[in-house]
């Protein structure tokens, strides 16, 4: 198998470790225990990935484990009219 798609293959593997696991869910500190881990062990599963590589895929695990939109966050508003209709002020 091709370095890339071992790669592509790890990184799939880490997402899915991921959501099964509630990562998100759980504080920074423990989220970046749990990635070390997940991480040593990816190493030991795909042997052949470079330690450059297994970097990216801690980099990359840590991000998707932040959120796009922080939950329970305020509601951002678009600003402008948009709370009332026009001429109902």
């Amino acid at each position: 198998m091709s370095d890339s798609k071992l790669l592509d293959r790890a990184r799939d593997e880490l997402f899915s470790h991921i959501n099964r696991c509630g990562v998100v869910d759980a504080s920074e500190g423990d989220q970046t225990e749990w990635m070390n881990d997940t991480i040593d062990y990816l190493g030991e599963r795909y042997p052949t990935l470079a330690a450059h590589e297994l970097r990216f895929l801690h980099a990359v695990g840590m991000r998707f484990c932040q959120p796009a939109i922080a939950r329970g966050a305020a509601t951002i508003t678009t600003g402008g009219n948009s709370a009332a209709p026009t001429g109902q002020e």
